[in-house]
């Protein structure tokens, strides 16, 4: 469970496992995987409507990152999820998924932010830790 906000907390699984910035989701180019995120309000307000957005990109681990990958991952459905409200000590579970057409290590930037009209100043994004996916080639992993 990864803290998001002092009051709302978020779960992201890929293919169904719990994944955080520690660990490496593995996946296989070509097979689609599925990405949950479970947004958890224990306030004691209702939160939204939150716009949550997810960015795939490429960090070169030398400040350059690329989020130019509209060849290398593509989303099933859409990359951006609308939440109406999420009450008190409720939950909300956007899902989506993923196919990633070449092999290597990829990061998801999942950020949200308040999606009301109502406010008087500029929306601001909250972002999460990143989730590391790592695309490999089925044929090369099993030997062929």
């Amino acid at each position: 469970m990864v803290r998001a906000l002092s009051s709302v907390f978020v779960d992201v699984l890929v293919n169904g496992k719990p994944c955080d910035c520690d660990v490496i989701a593995d996946c296989k180019v070509g097979e689609a995987i599925t990405l949950e995120i479970k947004l958890t309000n224990l306030s004691k307000n209702s939160v939204g409507p939150l716009a949550l957005t997810v960015l795939p990109y490429q960090d070169y681990q030398n400040g350059v990152q690329n989020y130019d990958l509209d060849e290398a991952v593509t989303f099933i459905g859409s990359s951006t999820f609308y939440i109406d409200t999420v009450k008190s000590k409720e939950s909300s579970v956007c899902e989506g998924a993923l196919l990633f057409l070449y092999t290597g290590d990829f990061d998801l930037n999942i950020k949200f932010q308040d999606d009301s009209t109502r406010r008087e100043l500029p929306l601001a994004w909250f972002t999460l830790p990143s989730v590391h996916i790592r695309a490999v080639d089925p044929l090369l992993q099993a030997g062929a």
